[in-house]
């Protein structure tokens, strides 16, 4: 059993898992200042029970989203000592400033957000929803930051340190503002934004077909699908610009996205298809020239394949090529989704069509799918690099740790995360059946007058 191996499948479990939940705390958050903004603006009390209610599925999510990030930074000194000694100063400093800025201010305000519906007054809850959606934000700032350097490293230099080498900070902000770090933040925030509007989008669209909080969903559908639809298309700008720095930084990673083997002559655009890595072609349908033309705008101009770049440093070509195609068809997937849906709400026929509310309901998994997948082309296509062109991934590992240690956490891993996983979806389907409701009464009437009512009794 390879170390090196079993100990990427390890933080990729942990990584993957996380994942999950800080999307859905990125984009949830933008969502509640939506929802709380409209409640303040036009006082109606529906709006104030949709923010109450979502607030509680944001806790949730916020919650398990920090049991599972814990587990990531231990593996930084357990598994990968040489990489977490050589990157240190660098992501010591940006995760710092993660805790400082952005975990202090999204957990500081989360008390008020949570328990001070009563206890303070509505601008001043709304100003903590606004506070704690930041905090959100700014923790993907840093973290992505942080990862962009291991892309693009910048504002650094290497010293001698404990008989090896690690890179110290030079300029700060260098390394901050290093070559992929704003396009790919851009990317991961629509990715988020897309997370939580479509999760807001398939509990509205559930509680329509159910024909219960019937006003509540259908303001969720109407807020989710705004939302998704601009953050959707604004993730094709973002995707292009991203890809424009692969291909100025990363070109041994553009060319295993895009199977592109021949240095010579126009590059096509594969659509789809499948990468014989053995003998360097790609096989399906492309665009011939569409490579060059995207990287360009010269249909003729070369770009650069992956004969021109030595086997052993190759990342893997077939996984990067699939987890870049998938995502690309699921971001094209959720643009026709929620263009449709507004279509429909415009034509005052959504509400009552049943298939399409079925589709919204299960198209919470595509952003997730999509977010996974875009990481995994990420990092994969890095490959064979933890710190690109300056150390390999097979350098990085700790030297002391043994393959059957690391086997065996993994099988923890996996069945705590597994727990952890079931009773996420537990609390999550009790929360979206009890609705949102208020002193304990648990029946909730279809009719939004009455729900009003009731708010307005409560």
């Amino acid at each position: 059993m390879d170390p090196v191996l079993l100990s990427r499948i390890q933080f990729t479990l942990t990584i993957s898992f996380h994942y999950l939940f800080p999307v859905f705390s990125i984009g949830l958050g933008l969502l509640l200042v939506i929802m709380e903004g409209l409640y303040l603006k036009t006082k109606d009390p529906m709006y104030h029970r949709m923010t109450h209610f979502w607030v509680s599925i944001f806790a949730l999510i916020f919650g398990i989203g920090v049991a599972t990030g814990i587990v990531m930074e231990f593996q930084f000194g357990t598994n990968w000592s040489n990489y977490a000694r050589f990157v240190g100063d660098v992501f010591g400093s940006a995760l710092a400033a993660e805790g400082l800025f952005a975990f202090f201010l999204e957990s500081g305000f989360l008390a008020i957000l949570v328990f001070g519906w009563d206890k303070v007054s509505p601008r001043m809850h709304f100003l903590s929803t606004v506070m704690v959606a930041l905090g959100a934000h700014f923790s993907a700032v840093w973290i992505v930051v942080a990862n962009s350097w291991q892309q693009t490293p910048r504002g650094f230099h290497i010293v001698d340190f404990m008989g090896g080498q690690r890179a110290e900070i030079t300029d700060f902000w260098a390394m901050v503002f290093n070559p992929s770090s704003m396009e790919r933040l851009g990317h991961v925030i629509l990715g988020a934004w897309l997370a939580g509007a479509f999760l807001v989008i398939s509990v509205s669209a559930f509680y329509l077909i159910k024909n219960k909080h019937v006003d509540i969903g259908k303001a969720g559908l109407k807020i989710g699908l705004s939302v998704a639809l601009v953050a959707s298309l604004l993730q094709l700008v973002s995707g292009h610009q991203s890809a424009l720095v692969v291909a100025e930084h990363q070109p041994a990673k553009l060319a295993a996205m895009e199977g592109h083997y021949e240095s010579d002559g126009p590059a096509p655009l594969h659509l789809l298809g499948w990468v014989d890595e053995k003998n360097g072609r790609t096989i399906g349908p492309a665009i011939p020239g569409g490579l060059s033309f995207l990287v360009s705008g010269n249909p003729n101009q070369p770009v650069m394949g992956l004969d021109a770049i030595k086997q052993s440093d190759r990342p893997p070509v077939n996984i990067t090529f699939q987890s870049f195609h998938l995502m690309v068809m699921i971001g094209m997937a959720l643009i026709a989704i929620s263009a449709v849906g507004l279509i429909e709400w415009k034509r005052g026929k959504l509400f009552e069509n049943k298939p399409l509310l079925w589709i919204l309901v299960f198209s919470v998994i595509l952003p997730q799918l999509a977010n996974q997948l875009g990481w995994a082309t990420a990092e994969v296509g890095r490959q064979p690099w933890v710190v690109y062109g300056l150390m390999r991934t097979a350098d990085g590992i700790s030297p002391v740790v043994q393959a059957e240690e690391i086997l065996a956490s993994i099988i923890m891993f996996t069945a705590v995360y597994l727990l952890l996983f079931l009773l996420f979806i537990y609390l999550l389907d009790h929360k979206i059946k009890k609705g949102p409701v208020f002193g304990g009464d648990d029946t909730v009437h279809a009719d939004p007058s009455l729900n009003r009512g009731r708010e307005i009794l409560s």
